[in-house]
């Protein structure tokens, strides 16, 4: 198990951002694939199509994520914590995702960086 942590700047406010990733029809546009999300704790997600499957475990507006991802029967969770500051170009996202099965690690830290928060920052650069 294997932790990853990384900030990106997002060119949007935070509150912006909160809603990018956390709003189901706006994840859709910068994903373009299906999303099911809801901002209640204890609710079920699925990112991409179901390539990413979860529950929601806490969330404070405009600020603060907490999920637990799904790898399988993995006994330890998979926690990812995503906090929001202000920043001068727009969004510093803190990541934090922990206990990453050994085996996905590298497919994960791609994903954060090209396919989670790249998609992201491109689509607020366009």
């Amino acid at each position: 198990m294997k932790d990853f942590k990384q900030h990106f700047v997002i060119p949007a406010p935070p509150e912006e951002v909160y809603r990018a990733l956390t709003y189901a029809p706006t994840i859709q546009l910068w994903t373009g694939e299906k999303a099911e999300m809801s901002t209640e704790p204890d609710s079920e997600f699925s990112l991409w199509d179901g390539s990413i499957a979860g529950r929601n475990l806490e969330f404070e507006d405009g600020r603060k994520i907490v999920q637990e991802w799904y790898f399988g029967e993995q006994e330890t969770p998979s926690i990812v914590t995503i906090i929001l500051h202000p920043h001068k170009k727009g969004t510093s996202a803190e990541l934090k995702h922990s206990n990453i099965p050994d085996e996905d690690f590298d497919d994960i830290t791609d994903g954060w960086k090209d396919a989670y928060f790249g998609a992201l920052i491109d689509f607020y650069e366009e």
